[in-house]
Protein backbone atom coordinates (compact mmCIF):
# COMPACT_ATOMS: atom_id res chain seq x y z
CA UNK A 1 0.00 0.00 0.00
CA UNK A 2 3.05 2.46 1.02
CA UNK A 3 4.29 1.88 -2.29
CA UNK A 4 0.93 1.92 -4.17
CA UNK A 5 0.99 5.93 -2.54
CA UNK A 6 3.88 6.83 -3.48
CA UNK A 7 3.03 6.11 -6.55
CA UNK A 8 0.09 7.72 -6.87
CA UNK A 9 0.74 10.53 -5.02
CA UNK A 10 3.08 13.00 -7.86
CA UNK A 11 -0.22 12.25 -10.33
CA UNK A 12 -2.73 13.78 -7.04
CA UNK A 13 -0.49 16.33 -7.24
CA UNK A 14 -0.40 16.96 -10.73
CA UNK A 15 -4.28 17.32 -10.90
CA UNK A 16 -4.82 19.16 -7.99
CA UNK A 17 -7.37 17.06 -6.79
CA UNK A 18 -8.20 19.43 -3.89
CA UNK A 19 -9.09 22.07 -6.31
CA UNK A 20 -10.86 19.28 -8.70
CA UNK A 21 -13.17 18.55 -5.12
CA UNK A 22 -13.50 22.02 -5.44
CA UNK A 23 -15.07 22.54 -8.94
CA UNK A 24 -17.43 19.29 -8.51
CA UNK A 25 -18.85 20.69 -4.88
CA UNK A 26 -19.29 24.21 -6.80
CA UNK A 27 -21.06 22.48 -9.60
CA UNK A 28 -23.41 20.63 -7.33
CA UNK A 29 -24.42 22.94 -4.53
CA UNK A 30 -25.13 25.26 -7.72
CA UNK A 31 -27.70 22.66 -8.95
CA UNK A 32 -28.65 21.28 -5.59
CA UNK A 33 -29.19 24.41 -3.76
CA UNK A 34 -29.89 27.03 -6.08
CA UNK A 35 -31.45 26.26 -9.51
CA UNK A 36 -33.55 23.13 -8.59
CA UNK A 37 -35.45 25.20 -5.57
CA UNK A 38 -35.61 28.00 -8.16
CA UNK A 39 -37.51 25.51 -10.17
CA UNK A 40 -39.38 24.04 -8.07
CA UNK A 41 -40.71 27.38 -6.80
CA UNK A 42 -41.36 27.95 -10.34
CA UNK A 43 -43.86 24.65 -10.17
CA UNK A 44 -41.15 23.28 -12.83
CA UNK A 45 -40.75 19.85 -13.05
CA UNK A 46 -38.24 19.50 -15.28
CA UNK A 47 -35.12 19.36 -13.54
CA UNK A 48 -31.37 18.00 -14.32
CA UNK A 49 -31.41 14.33 -13.85
CA UNK A 50 -28.63 12.65 -11.81
CA UNK A 51 -27.15 11.43 -14.40
CA UNK A 52 -26.68 14.38 -16.49
CA UNK A 53 -25.51 16.19 -13.16
CA UNK A 54 -22.96 13.72 -13.16
CA UNK A 55 -21.82 13.81 -16.58
CA UNK A 56 -21.68 18.01 -16.24
CA UNK A 57 -19.14 17.84 -13.06
CA UNK A 58 -16.90 14.95 -14.82
CA UNK A 59 -16.46 17.25 -18.13
CA UNK A 60 -15.63 20.26 -16.02
CA UNK A 61 -13.27 18.13 -13.77
CA UNK A 62 -11.49 16.56 -16.40
CA UNK A 63 -11.38 19.88 -18.49
CA UNK A 64 -9.62 21.49 -15.72
CA UNK A 65 -7.65 18.48 -14.61
CA UNK A 66 -6.10 19.10 -18.28
CA UNK A 67 -5.88 21.79 -17.60
CA UNK A 68 -3.43 22.10 -15.00
CA UNK A 69 -1.42 19.31 -16.60
CA UNK A 70 -0.31 21.44 -19.50
CA UNK A 71 0.32 24.24 -17.26
CA UNK A 72 3.02 21.83 -15.60
CA UNK A 73 3.94 20.86 -19.08
CA UNK A 74 4.50 24.65 -19.76
CA UNK A 75 5.88 25.46 -16.42
CA UNK A 76 9.17 22.79 -16.23
CA UNK A 77 11.33 26.05 -16.28
CA UNK A 78 9.85 28.31 -13.84
CA UNK A 79 8.69 25.78 -11.62
CA UNK A 80 12.44 24.55 -11.38
CA UNK A 81 12.95 28.10 -9.57
CA UNK A 82 9.84 28.74 -7.86
CA UNK A 83 9.20 25.48 -6.30
CA UNK A 84 11.72 22.55 -7.36
CA UNK A 85 10.73 20.17 -4.84
CA UNK A 86 7.51 20.31 -5.78
CA UNK A 87 7.74 19.64 -9.23
CA UNK A 88 5.93 16.21 -11.40
CA UNK A 89 6.53 16.91 -14.39
CA UNK A 90 10.40 15.62 -15.37
CA UNK A 91 10.99 14.63 -12.49
CA UNK A 92 7.63 11.67 -11.64
CA UNK A 93 6.39 12.22 -14.95
CA UNK A 94 8.03 12.11 -18.48
CA UNK A 95 7.40 15.60 -20.75
CA UNK A 96 5.83 12.99 -23.00
CA UNK A 97 3.40 11.32 -20.54
CA UNK A 98 2.09 14.83 -19.40
CA UNK A 99 0.59 15.72 -22.84
CA UNK A 100 -0.17 12.19 -23.17
CA UNK A 101 -2.60 12.71 -20.11
CA UNK A 102 -3.42 16.08 -20.69
CA UNK A 103 -4.53 14.40 -24.57
CA UNK A 104 -6.86 12.23 -22.96
CA UNK A 105 -8.20 14.07 -20.05
CA UNK A 106 -9.57 16.74 -22.08
CA UNK A 107 -10.98 14.74 -25.26
CA UNK A 108 -12.71 12.66 -22.74
CA UNK A 109 -14.28 16.05 -20.83
CA UNK A 110 -14.88 17.39 -24.26
CA UNK A 111 -16.79 14.06 -25.82
CA UNK A 112 -18.56 13.98 -21.93
CA UNK A 113 -19.42 17.71 -22.31
CA UNK A 114 -20.85 17.24 -25.53
CA UNK A 115 -22.84 14.89 -24.49
CA UNK A 116 -24.39 17.47 -21.94
CA UNK A 117 -25.07 19.94 -24.41
CA UNK A 118 -27.01 17.44 -26.37
CA UNK A 119 -29.51 17.04 -23.68
CA UNK A 120 -29.59 20.38 -22.91
CA UNK A 121 -30.17 21.18 -26.86
CA UNK A 122 -27.52 23.91 -26.37
CA UNK A 123 -25.04 25.27 -28.67
CA UNK A 124 -23.62 27.67 -26.00
CA UNK A 125 -22.84 24.46 -23.92
CA UNK A 126 -20.99 23.01 -26.86
CA UNK A 127 -19.19 25.91 -27.84
CA UNK A 128 -17.84 26.30 -24.49
CA UNK A 129 -16.34 23.18 -24.08
CA UNK A 130 -14.85 22.99 -26.92
CA UNK A 131 -13.14 26.39 -27.20
CA UNK A 132 -12.27 26.40 -23.10
CA UNK A 133 -9.72 23.80 -23.66
CA UNK A 134 -7.69 25.53 -26.40
CA UNK A 135 -8.20 28.56 -24.14
CA UNK A 136 -6.29 26.69 -21.43
CA UNK A 137 -3.79 25.73 -23.90
CA UNK A 138 -2.95 28.79 -25.00
CA UNK A 139 -2.83 30.01 -21.53
CA UNK A 140 -0.19 28.01 -20.05
CA UNK A 141 1.60 28.17 -23.62
CA UNK A 142 1.12 32.26 -23.57
CA UNK A 143 -0.86 34.18 -21.91
CA UNK A 144 -0.19 33.83 -17.94
CA UNK A 145 3.35 35.35 -19.48
CA UNK A 146 1.72 38.89 -20.35
CA UNK A 147 -0.07 41.28 -17.95
CA UNK A 148 -2.89 40.41 -16.65
CA UNK A 149 -4.00 38.55 -19.84
CA UNK A 150 -3.68 35.39 -17.59
CA UNK A 151 -4.83 36.51 -14.26
CA UNK A 152 -8.11 37.60 -16.53
CA UNK A 153 -8.22 34.53 -18.33
CA UNK A 154 -8.47 32.25 -15.28
CA UNK A 155 -10.78 34.69 -13.16
CA UNK A 156 -13.61 33.98 -16.71
CA UNK A 157 -12.43 30.46 -16.45
CA UNK A 158 -13.64 30.04 -12.59
CA UNK A 159 -16.87 32.35 -13.41
CA UNK A 160 -18.01 30.12 -16.07
CA UNK A 161 -18.22 27.12 -14.06
CA UNK A 162 -21.41 27.99 -11.63
CA UNK A 163 -22.48 29.46 -15.16
CA UNK A 164 -22.60 26.70 -16.33
CA UNK A 165 -25.54 24.65 -14.44
CA UNK A 166 -27.61 27.74 -15.56
CA UNK A 167 -27.09 27.28 -19.14
CA UNK A 168 -27.59 24.01 -19.07
CA UNK A 169 -31.10 24.54 -17.35
CA UNK A 170 -32.20 27.30 -19.25
CA UNK A 171 -31.33 25.99 -22.44
CA UNK A 172 -33.28 22.56 -21.41
CA UNK A 173 -36.07 24.48 -20.68
CA UNK A 174 -36.07 26.81 -23.83
CA UNK A 175 -35.88 23.65 -25.69
CA UNK A 176 -39.20 21.78 -24.05
CA UNK A 177 -41.24 25.21 -23.80
CA UNK A 178 -39.97 27.46 -26.68
CA UNK A 179 -41.69 30.65 -26.51
CA UNK A 180 -43.96 29.90 -23.90
CA UNK A 181 -41.27 30.44 -21.72
CA UNK A 182 -41.49 34.16 -22.04
CA UNK A 183 -45.06 34.06 -20.05
CA UNK A 184 -42.10 32.86 -16.93
CA UNK A 185 -39.12 34.48 -15.15
CA UNK A 186 -37.69 31.74 -14.54
CA UNK A 187 -34.61 31.70 -16.97
CA UNK A 188 -33.97 35.60 -15.83
CA UNK A 189 -33.91 34.37 -12.32
CA UNK A 190 -31.63 31.29 -12.50
CA UNK A 191 -29.27 33.70 -14.59
CA UNK A 192 -29.71 36.56 -12.11
CA UNK A 193 -28.99 34.08 -8.92
CA UNK A 194 -26.28 32.61 -10.21
CA UNK A 195 -24.35 35.06 -11.82
CA UNK A 196 -23.64 36.54 -8.04
CA UNK A 197 -21.42 33.53 -7.55
CA UNK A 198 -20.07 33.88 -10.87
CA UNK A 199 -19.03 37.29 -10.03
CA UNK A 200 -17.78 36.61 -6.90
CA UNK A 201 -15.71 33.74 -8.21
CA UNK A 202 -14.63 35.70 -10.71
CA UNK A 203 -13.46 38.88 -8.64
CA UNK A 204 -12.07 35.97 -5.41
CA UNK A 205 -9.62 34.35 -8.32
CA UNK A 206 -8.63 37.67 -10.23
CA UNK A 207 -7.07 38.36 -6.49
CA UNK A 208 -5.63 34.96 -5.65
CA UNK A 209 -3.78 35.17 -9.04
CA UNK A 210 -2.51 38.56 -8.70
CA UNK A 211 -1.28 36.86 -5.09
CA UNK A 212 0.29 34.27 -6.50
CA UNK A 213 2.27 36.57 -9.12
CA UNK A 214 4.01 37.72 -6.36
CA UNK A 215 4.57 34.53 -4.88
CA UNK A 216 6.36 33.50 -8.31
CA UNK A 217 8.10 36.33 -9.06
CA UNK A 218 11.77 35.04 -8.79
CA UNK A 219 11.01 32.43 -11.72
CA UNK A 220 8.65 34.46 -13.80
CA UNK A 221 11.36 37.53 -14.00
CA UNK A 222 14.00 34.69 -15.04
CA UNK A 223 11.31 33.95 -17.63
CA UNK A 224 11.15 37.35 -18.84
CA UNK A 225 7.64 37.02 -18.36
CA UNK A 226 5.40 40.26 -17.64
CA UNK A 227 2.86 39.56 -14.79
CA UNK A 228 1.48 41.97 -12.57
CA UNK A 229 4.14 41.80 -9.59
CA UNK A 230 6.95 42.06 -12.42
CA UNK A 231 5.42 45.36 -13.86
CA UNK A 232 3.85 47.21 -11.26
CA UNK A 233 6.05 45.69 -8.38
CA UNK A 234 5.19 43.79 -5.45
CA UNK A 235 3.51 47.42 -3.29
CA UNK A 236 1.21 48.13 -6.02
CA UNK A 237 -0.17 44.72 -6.75
CA UNK A 238 -0.81 44.52 -3.07
CA UNK A 239 -2.76 47.78 -3.36
CA UNK A 240 -4.95 46.61 -6.58
CA UNK A 241 -5.49 43.03 -4.81
CA UNK A 242 -6.49 44.95 -1.76
CA UNK A 243 -8.73 47.25 -4.03
CA UNK A 244 -10.52 44.26 -5.25
CA UNK A 245 -10.85 42.09 -2.19
CA UNK A 246 -12.68 45.36 -0.93
CA UNK A 247 -14.87 45.40 -3.81
CA UNK A 248 -15.65 41.73 -3.28
CA UNK A 249 -16.86 42.50 0.28
CA UNK A 250 -18.46 46.18 -1.03
CA UNK A 251 -20.60 43.57 -3.31
CA UNK A 252 -21.30 41.43 -0.44
CA UNK A 253 -22.55 43.29 1.62
CA UNK A 254 -25.13 45.35 -1.23
CA UNK A 255 -26.62 41.95 -2.22
CA UNK A 256 -27.09 40.95 1.12
CA UNK A 257 -28.58 43.88 2.92
CA UNK A 258 -30.42 45.46 -0.41
CA UNK A 259 -30.79 42.99 -3.07
CA UNK A 260 -31.83 39.44 -1.68
CA UNK A 261 -35.28 38.98 -0.25
CA UNK A 262 -34.14 37.54 2.88
CA UNK A 263 -34.24 38.92 6.42
CA UNK A 264 -31.15 41.44 6.82
CA UNK A 265 -31.51 42.29 10.68
CA UNK A 266 -28.50 41.72 12.95
CA UNK A 267 -29.94 38.66 14.00
CA UNK A 268 -30.64 36.96 10.83
CA UNK A 269 -28.34 33.52 9.91
CA UNK A 270 -27.71 35.23 6.55
CA UNK A 271 -26.14 38.69 7.58
CA UNK A 272 -24.22 36.18 10.32
CA UNK A 273 -22.88 34.11 7.59
CA UNK A 274 -21.99 37.50 5.59
CA UNK A 275 -20.13 39.12 8.20
CA UNK A 276 -17.96 36.34 9.79
CA UNK A 277 -17.88 33.61 6.85
CA UNK A 278 -17.46 35.77 3.90
CA UNK A 279 -15.88 39.66 4.97
CA UNK A 280 -13.90 37.89 8.08
CA UNK A 281 -11.65 35.83 5.85
CA UNK A 282 -11.37 38.35 3.06
CA UNK A 283 -10.26 40.93 5.55
CA UNK A 284 -7.91 38.27 7.13
CA UNK A 285 -6.29 37.90 3.13
CA UNK A 286 -6.31 41.67 3.00
CA UNK A 287 -3.84 41.87 6.35
CA UNK A 288 -1.93 38.19 5.79
CA UNK A 289 -1.12 39.86 1.98
CA UNK A 290 0.10 43.70 3.17
CA UNK A 291 2.25 41.19 6.28
CA UNK A 292 3.53 38.64 3.64
CA UNK A 293 7.35 38.82 2.48
CA UNK A 294 8.37 35.41 1.26
CA UNK A 295 6.77 33.07 -0.71
CA UNK A 296 4.98 30.31 2.05
CA UNK A 297 3.58 33.70 3.17
CA UNK A 298 1.96 34.68 0.22
CA UNK A 299 0.71 31.08 -0.35
CA UNK A 300 -0.59 31.14 2.55
CA UNK A 301 -2.67 33.99 2.10
CA UNK A 302 -3.84 32.03 -1.18
CA UNK A 303 -4.79 29.65 1.11
CA UNK A 304 -7.43 32.23 3.14
CA UNK A 305 -8.03 33.61 0.12
CA UNK A 306 -9.48 30.55 -1.32
CA UNK A 307 -11.47 29.60 1.91
CA UNK A 308 -13.18 32.80 1.68
CA UNK A 309 -14.32 31.95 -1.78
CA UNK A 310 -15.01 28.12 -0.49
CA UNK A 311 -17.36 30.15 1.96
CA UNK A 312 -18.47 32.01 -0.72
CA UNK A 313 -19.65 28.57 -2.65
CA UNK A 314 -21.72 27.91 0.54
CA UNK A 315 -23.97 30.89 1.19
CA UNK A 316 -25.83 29.02 -1.47
CA UNK A 317 -26.97 26.53 1.20
CA UNK A 318 -28.36 29.85 2.43
CA UNK A 319 -30.18 30.73 -0.69
CA UNK A 320 -32.04 27.25 -0.64
CA UNK A 321 -33.00 27.33 2.86
CA UNK A 322 -35.04 30.82 2.04
CA UNK A 323 -36.10 30.15 -1.21
CA UNK A 324 -37.45 26.42 0.30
Amino acid sequence: MKRLAEIIKPYLRLLRVGNLAFLAILLFVMEKWVATPLLRLAQFSEQMPWWVLLLLILSTVLIAAGGYVINDYFDVKIDRINRPDEMVVTRHISRDGAMRIFQVLTAVGIAVGLVVAWWARSWTLAMIYIVIPGLLWFYSASYKRQLLVGNMVVSFASALVPLLVAIANADYLRHLYGEALQYTPIVGQLYVWISGFAMFAFLITLAREMVKDIEDIAGDREMECRTAAIVWGEKVTKIVVSVLMIITMALIAYLVWAVLPFPSDWKSFSTRYALFGLMVPILCAIALLWAAKTPLEYRRTQLVIKFAMFMGVMYSFVIQQNII
